[in-house]
């Protein structure tokens, strides 16, 4: 059954309502209409949001009751997606040099990055817009599992102990039917998606598949040499190549922190402009619970900003927060330590797990 059956999002969908000659109270979504015959088909109160129309068209369809918010041109990105980005969509063009995502990257710091003026910062809330609508989309088609956090260290290298530990933590959970979720990054949340990933190919030998992925990955280890970073990934992709569109779950990202290569092995990927919604997007998503591999300013944030939406309950239940990594959570950033009193204060609180123990920080989330 078609999750958003008011929404119309590809010509297929189209096909069919143009067969019935009306389209009254549907909203059709970034489509190129050009060359569509409506004039014959009822548009009352339709809203033709990022469509590729002749000013003509448009015109009627405003005329006999529709709605129009055209697609902005001058941006390389489209103003109203109707579907999240894949891998190979934000890999385009990588070897001729003139890769999508790192094209949109140029275009937004050129027009002042996260202080941009008035048209560019309609297109990004539109872009926006459309993402927030196709992931709505996208979870709502998920029912196989819990969707599951992991969030850590953006540096970390592949081929670390800890990316390592990332990997197997996604690799399990993919394996236990969980939907893995991240930020989007490289180091924990690239190997995260990784594990899951390969856990999502089925025929291959669980511990070595994994392990041989990330052999091959480490021979470009830093995120700051992008292209032989992105060169491997993409070899590591295709090598263990799956049907699956979840394959590697879930990612969300943001084009604010664009300076670092895009993570290729979620299979969903929700790329966000606006950090602040992206930072509330991923917590309000990831309902099954949350694991906090070791990191630094930003997971802490992470860390307290799911607490608030637990303490106060904004989003409902949020399930447990597990902390991977004993002596870091406790000595080197002590926050387990402040969550207790905290918690403490709170009618109802998701359990605070610390464990070294992947497989003890799966059985919690996936029971």
């Amino acid at each position: 059954m078609d999750a958003t059956p008011d929404e119309i999002e590809s010509l297929a969908e189209l096909r069919t309502w143009l067969d019935k000659r009306t389209l009254a109270g549907l909203a059709v979504q970034g489509l190129d209409l050009t060359g569509v015959p409506l004039v014959d088909v009822a548009v009352d109160d339709t809203l033709f949001i990022g469509c590729r129309l002749s000013s003509v068209a448009a015109a009627d369809l405003v005329a006999r009751g529709a709605s129009v918010v055209p697609e902005l041109t001058h941006a390389p990105y489209p103003t109203h997606p109707s579907a999240l980005y894949t891998p190979a969509a934000l890999s385009a063009g990588f070897e001729t040099g003139a890769m999508y995502d790192t094209v949109v990257y140029e275009h937004f710091v050129a027009h002042g990055g996260p202080l941009p003026p008035i048209r560019e910062a309609l297109s990004q809330r539109l872009h926006d817009h459309g993402i927030d609508n196709a992931l709505g989309d996208a979870l709502a088609s998920w029912a196989d599992g819990p969707v599951i956090g992991v969030m850590g260290g953006h540096a970390e290298p592949r081929g670390s102990s800890a990316y390592r530990a990332a990997a197997e933590l996604g690799f399990s959970l993919r394996r236990a039917g969980a939907l893995v979720l991240t930020g989007g990054g490289p180091g924990v949340m690239e190997a995260a998606n990784l594990g899951a990933y390969i856990g999502a190919v089925g025929s291959v030998a669980p511990v070595d598949a994994v392990d041989a992925a990330i052999d091959e990955l480490a021979a470009a280890p830093y995120f700051t040499d992008q292209r032989p970073y992105t060169a491997v990934a993409l070899a590591v992709r295709a090598r263990f190549a799956t049907d699956d569109p979840w394959a590697g779950g879930l990612s969300i990202p943001t084009w604010l922190y664009g300076h670092e290569p895009a993570n290729l092995f979620a299979g969903q990927i929700a790329k966000y402009f606006s950090n602040a919604i992206r930072e509330d997007t991923i917590l309000r998503a990831a309902r099954g619970g949350i694991v906090f591999a070791p990191g630094k300013a930003g997971t802490v944030q992470e860390v307290f900003q799911a607490a608030t939406k637990a303490f106060y309950g904004s989003d409902g239940a949020s399930g447990p927060m597990v902390f991977l990594g004993k002596r870091y959570w406790t000595e080197e950033l002590p926050v387990e330590a402040l969550l207790r009193p905290l918690f403490a204060m709170a009618s109802e609180t998701p359990p605070v797990v610390l464990t070294d123990d992947v497989a003890e920080a799966v059985a919690l989330l996936v029971p």
